[in-house]
């Protein structure tokens, strides 16, 4: 069988079951396809050699599709990241996508990107708040440590501004790195991500930064993490963004400061190619097209590993699963949790009269 009759048939049979309840599952079957459960192994088997599979050890994959309406109105999310290009590069098409089914958004930079010259200083300091607005979010942080040095800073002080932004914010959902994720060489990467993790588990409790509650403030933690990475080892969720790949691209253009994105590069290409007599009909025939889809075909698809230091191609990662463009995280939803509770369950089955 090949993977299109696999993902045609096989995950056909498996359309509208989600890791929610049996009965949202019953539901989501019945309505519509939001949600899909993909079997990794089935898949791993059926697909073609030339793609490489997205999770090495996951069992299932759901993949979420875009919402219609505004199901996460009142909801707010925490898009964190490092540097300025992060959340654009790896997480650009989920953040628009979420944002548009009715979060309140908020964009937090951890490190200052001081490394270069005051002008990237200053310009990713531009770059961050832009983004942020192009987004439609309510505002923008910067935390500023130092750039490509935070492995070698107190943890604590990261964590302890996190749980008040958790809190303060009353945070529900967040997107950032994966804290456990392997093959990551930015140490900046793995700091935020785990004291983003830390903090999370910190800020639902009564416990820790008892100054917080002398102001007002009571504990909260976000239920709903998205972490991304550059090689996925656990993804356990693929978002399809087709809907989202232009406004991905948009953002990331907005880093002009750094990333591959934001210099124009498809007009020097074109230009390039100008001079030597030649066109790519690809980058069309005015600068705005050039560099559009020189971001979107070469960043997001064809050279994807190099110019998005990335492991995976958007395209090539969506076709995988059946869809035009997708993102893959390591999702994990305390809302979702259905651990039984076999106390309750033993004493219901055992209990006797006195």
């Amino acid at each position: 069988m090949k993977r299109k009759d696999f993902l045609k048939n096989g995950a056909g049979a498996l359309l509208g079951t989600s890791v929610l309840s049996s009965a949202y599952a019953m539901n989501k079957a019945e309505n519509s396809n939001e949600l899909e459960i993909i079997d990794a192994n089935q898949l791993r088997q059926q697909q073609e050699s030339e793609v490489k599979y997205p999770s090495k050890e996951a069992d299932k994959i759901v993949i979420e599709r875009p919402l219609p309406g505004k199901p996460h109105t009142g909801k707010v999310l925490l898009a964190i990241n490092v540097h300025s290009d992060d959340i654009p590069l790896f997480a650009g098409g989920l953040v628009a996508k979420l944002m548009d089914e009715g979060y309140t958004g908020y964009l937090l930079r951890t490190s200052n990107d001081d490394k270069g010259s005051i002008d990237a200083y200053k310009g990713n300091y531009v770059d961050n708040d832009n983004i942020a607005k192009y987004y439609g979010m309510k505002g923008s942080f910067d935390f500023h440590y130092s750039h490509h040095q935070m492995d070698n800073m107190g943890i604590q002080d990261l964590k302890g501004r996190l749980v008040f932004l958790f809190r303060a914010l009353k945070v529900d959902t967040i997107v950032c790195w994966d804290p456990w994720e392997h093959y990551e060489e930015n140490y900046d990467h793995n700091v935020t991500a785990m004291a983003v993790e830390q903090a999370r588990w910190h800020a639902g409790g009564r416990y820790d930064y008892p100054e917080h509650f002398a102001i007002g403030l009571q504990p909260h933690t976000p239920r709903v993490r998205y972490y991304y990475s550059r090689d996925a080892q656990r993804c356990n969720r693929i978002v399809d963004i087709s809907n989202y790949i232009d406004k991905k691209v948009e953002v990331n253009m907005l880093n002009v400061t750094k990333g591959p994105c934001g210099q124009g590069n498809g007009k020097r290409l074109r230009d390039r190619l100008a001079a030597e007599g030649k066109r790519l009909p690809l980058l069309g025939n005015d600068d705005q097209t050039a560099n559009h889809n020189w971001v979107k075909h070469f960043v997001f698809d064809i050279d994807a590993y190099r110019l998005n230091y990335s492991q995976y191609s958007n395209k090539k990662l969506g076709e995988l699963f059946g869809l035009e463009w997708a993102e893959h995280y390591r999702y994990i939803s305390d809302l979702e949790d259905q651990t039984p509770n076999l106390l309750n369950k033993y004493v219901q089955e055992n209990v006797v009269p006195i």
